[in-house]
């Protein structure tokens, strides 16, 4: 209590401090004739100073303030834990519910903004991992910075140090001109490392450097350059049973695991799915120029026991999907095709199967085999065979569709000649 009693009073004297500050330069206005450019140039300085002082001492307040809210013994229904972070001012683009895990990342995620330890965001695709990165950002000392975001998983090997730390004119075939890294571009701001678990240990390697020194070398450079970045990373796998496994370095996964937030999947927040209904349908209609769309009772039931493998993202696909396709009232066929209800499609399965000769087991798992390859069958058409854009479609893994792809014998190359070859 001691603590808190301490920064308020701190707070206090700062704020005045502020106030003397500004009538200092009311007064300096308020009897000056005219002004030159060294005069406007000196006066736009100490407002900016002024500024990032206030924001310094807000989001220390917010930090207090949330320590005392959530860090007291008295138990809290998730309604007012829910209903604490909104009137604290908690900046969050979107909406969420009442899922005590969910409620437990963002108090963690209240409580890190502030400083600058790094943080790791894990969670199954499609969650949210980067909204939660910008609410991180946007809650933090650097809100008014850049925010700059990678994909570990989409750099080619060859071009990874280029990509994140720049290069020298010269330095390789192509490099025509000097350019910077993400992480120089990030300077004084966030990066967001994106599916770190995909970076390779080359790459995971000169990665640890660069976070132990605070430093950038471009590659063809032999200049150090200081950086000053707040690291968010992350990652839809297991990044301690990796490091068990030996693919991933240890030692950068307790540097970047300081914090540690875990989004649960939208399956186990189904609370929240009407409100990320209701919330996506009104954003759909923005998008398209359109009234909201409607959703039959038989749809709005689909929905709500529908598991979303691809999380949120699947659900704001469907959602722009039918407002697109459904004139005022959106019902069942509407939905994609891998979506709705298979009964029908599982019976077509079966009905080849001897009941003599298959267990049921064995019947479930055929027809259920046939209705993923169809699934995928419909993707690869749909991105002309590209599994990247097939793994984005599906709010997937790249690796985890190819394996899907391998077991039941699909070729994307097949489709992709396929599709070079229709007239």
């Amino acid at each position: 209590m001691k603590v808190v009693e301490t920064n308020v009073e701190a707070a206090a004297v700062s704020f005045g401090a502020l106030l003397e500050r500004i009538e200092i330069m009311r007064t300096a206005l308020r009897w000056q004739q005219k002004l030159d450019r060294p005069q406007i140039d000196k006066l736009l300085s100490q407002c900016t100073s002024l500024r990032e002082e206030v924001l310094r001492i807000s989001h220390k307040e917010r930090f207090v303030k949330a320590s005392m809210q959530t860090g007291g013994k008295k138990k809290r229904s998730p309604a007012q834990r829910r209903k604490e972070l909104i009137e604290r001012d908690f900046r969050f683009d979107g909406v969420f519910g009442e899922n005590r895990q969910l409620l437990d990342s963002l108090e963690i995620a209240e409580k890190a903004a502030p400083t600058d330890l790094p943080v790791l965001i894990d969670g199954e695709s499609g969650t949210g991992k980067e909204l939660m990165a910008k609410v991180i950002h946007a809650n933090g000392k650097r809100a008014d910075k850049v925010f700059v975001s990678v994909n570990c998983g989409a750099i080619p090997d060859n071009l990874l140090e280029s990509e994140l730390f720049g290069h020298k004119k010269g330095a390789f075939t192509g490099a025509s001109a000097d350019r910077k890294g993400k992480f120089e571009s990030a300077d004084g701001g966030t990066i967001f490392l994106d599916e770190i678990g995909e970076l390779p240990m080359p790459g995971q390697v000169k990665l640890l450097r660069v976070l132990q020194s605070s430093e950038v070398q471009r590659v063809g450079s032999d200049q150090s350059i200081g950086i000053d970045t707040r690291i968010v990373a992350a990652t839809n796998r297991n990044l301690f049973k990796m490091c068990q496994e030996g693919t991933f370095r240890e030692d950068l996964f307790y540097r970047i695991s300081v914090m540690q937030v875990t989004i649960p999947p939208l399956r186990e927040r189904r609370d929240e799915i009407p409100i990320l209904v209701e919330y996506l349908i009104d954003a759909a209609a923005e998008s398209l120029d359109r009234h909201p769309v409607k959703l039959s009772r038989r749809l709005s039931n689909f929905m709500q026991k529908y598991d979303y493998p691809g999380n949120i993202r699947e659900l704001r696909n469907i959602i722009f999907r039918i407002s697109c396709l459904a004139t005022d009232i959106a019902d069942i066929e509407h939905l994609p095709d891998h979506v709705r209800p298979q009964a029908e499609k599982s019976r077509a399965s079966l009905s080849g199967i001897d009941p003599t000769s298959t267990s049921l087991a064995d019947a479930k798992r055929i027809a259920s085999d046939e209705v993923e390859k169809e699934y995928l069958e419909q993707g690869l058409a749909e991105t002309n065979g590209q599994v990247t854009e097939l793994a984005k479609l599906l709010g997937m893994n790249r690796t985890h569709v190819q394996t899907l792809l391998k077991k039941h014998s699909l070729s994307s190359k097949a489709f992709r000649q396929s599709k070079a070859g229709t007239p």
